[in-house]
């Protein structure tokens, strides 16, 4: 199997040098994430294009490797080919007949061929010898330069002739490493997730900052869906998640701070918090996931008050878009129903909250709040890299791993439902349930508490979660099922 990868058009009008370092960026992503599912794949950066080839016809590994290259940024499309040496016109009508002469039986068509390199032909020369074969022998209903039902697509490059047979649709954006490292402020909902996507696609590697409000369930949620944007968009490199408690903070604003100023001071501290985060990091930018008045904070007037509290560029990704169109992005990554069932954890909800702040107003009720508190949940900061959240859930924990699957056990299949149907659980011995992970803390309280439930995902995240999850929740009959492969 061979792929031609076709940059996203912002990089080919870059200058040369920073061109050349984003198609070199890109190469070393795929090389990186494609070698993870067969370590012969081999990717090649030219100056127009990425090659990625495939030294195996198998189907699933196709499957796995189009999933894997639509989700990588810096791709407008890319195509699925096939390689041939460039022979005589008619060599080249034979092999176009063999591809596509059962398609454009009864259809109209049309040839379409792009050329690189030095011919003693043009393009069009070779588009009317095809057409004219496709015409002669293959029953066609006749060329349609405008509207065609089929499209006869061939490229030439030097002695090289690529026969497309799919062309498949790209992420668009920057190569992730391209642009400066950023960290985004991630609470679980729509918009945090939506925000993190979106400078992930831009190119920046986003590190992940939680302000936990709502305790070890409400961060491992979030632990899952961070998990999730990072493995489908941005596991070409390594990111952190750092969580914050910030449930005193919450305390002490509710003590000492006037209720129709608690939003904006909450949001103070956590710039302030995340400031000193991105500092230690030696990260320029903060990410956001607010927009123009959502919600009272969210006014213009509010974050102009808020975003005096730091000197970091904060970077709003959603800042006029509407909501409906912020949950469809999260349909369209994948990240709906990981969104929705995250809880808003808000403990300083007021009945009148300020929509117009005045700072001179909130720095007097500051001066009302204890700093130590703040600066105390700075210290009790936990830092993990991404790619350790399972292990850093163990910590303290003894969630049992079972290979095998005995009597009054059950497997409960906590996969997205999408993927129970690309990849059913095969266990026709064994009571298999399927229960979306995010149905299971609501279902799993109705199932039959004599048996004992082993949860099973593809990569033994989502199962691990759960699992503690329940356990947390006093299930003490919750294990992981993890077959041998």
């Amino acid at each position: 199997m061979k792929f031609i990868v076709k940059l996203f058009p912002e990089i080919t009008i870059k200058s040369k040098p920073v061109r050349k370092r984003f198609i070199q960026r890109l190469q070393s992503n795929l090389q990186i994430t494609l070698k993870r599912l067969d370590n012969d794949i081999v990717v090649r950066g030219l100056w127009d294009k990425v090659e990625v080839e495939v030294p195996s016809d198998d189907a699933q590994l196709r499957l796995d490797v189009i999933e894997l290259m639509g989700c990588t940024p810096g791709i407008q499309h890319f195509l699925e080919v096939d390689q041939y040496p460039l022979g005589t016109f008619e060599e080249v009508f034979q092999i176009a007949k063999a591809q596509y002469g059962g398609l454009v039986k009864g259809k109209s068509f049309v040839v379409r061929i792009k050329r690189g390199g030095k011919h003693d032909f043009k393009s069009q020369d070779l588009e009317r010898y095809i057409g004219g074969g496709l015409l002669q022998h293959c029953e066609t209903k006749g060329v349609d330069l405008h509207n065609p039902e089929v499209t006869v697509k061939l490229e030439i490059r030097d002695e090289n002739l690529y026969l497309i047979s799919h062309q498949h649709e790209g992420l668009g954006g920057y190569p992730l490493g391209s642009q400066e490292d950023v960290v985004s402020l991630i609470s679980g909902g729509f918009d945090s997730v939506v925000a993190s996507y979106m400078t992930m696609r831009r190119g920046s590697k986003t590190h992940f900052l939680f302000f936990n409000l709502g305790g070890r369930a409400h961060e491992i949620g979030v632990k899952q869906i961070a998990l999730y944007l990072w493995q489908k968009y941005g596991s070409a490199a390594r990111v952190k998640f750092i969580s914050v408690p910030f449930d005193e903070v919450v305390g002490e604003i509710l003590q000492n701070v006037h209720h129709t100023q608690m939003g904006v001071i909450l949001k103070r501290m956590m710039m302030r918090a995340a400031e000193k985060v991105a500092d230690r990091m030696k990260l320029p930018a903060l990410v956001t996931g607010e927009s123009i008045a959502q919600v009272s904070s969210q006014t213009l007037v509010n974050l102009q008050v808020i975003d005096s509290v730091t000197s970091k560029l904060i970077v709003r990704p959603l800042v006029t878009m509407d909501k409906p169109d912020i949950i469809d992005i999260t349909r369209k990554i994948g990240a709906y129903d990981f969104a929705k069932n995250i809880p808003e954890y808000c403990g300083v909800i007021s009945d009148r909250p300020t929509t117009n702040a005045k700072l001179e107003r909130i720095e007097e009720e500051e001066a009302n709040f204890d700093f130590e508190v703040l600066e105390q949940a700075l210290e009790n900061t936990q830092v993990i890299t991404i790619d350790k959240i399972v292990d850093d859930i163990n910590v303290n924990a003894d969630i049992e791993a079972l290979t095998k699957v005995g009597e009054n056990q059950v497997i409960i299949d906590v996969r997205h439902s999408h993927e129970q149907e690309r990849k059913p659980l095969n266990m026709p011995k064994c009571d298999v349930l399927a229960i979306p992970f995010f149905s299971l803390e609501a279902k799993f309280p109705e199932l039959d508490q004599d048996k004992e439930y082993l949860l099973y995902c593809d990569k033994g995240v989502m199962s691990q979660m759960h699992a503690q999850n329940l356990q947390d929740k006093g299930f003490a009959n919750v294990k992981v099922y993890r077959p041998v492969l």
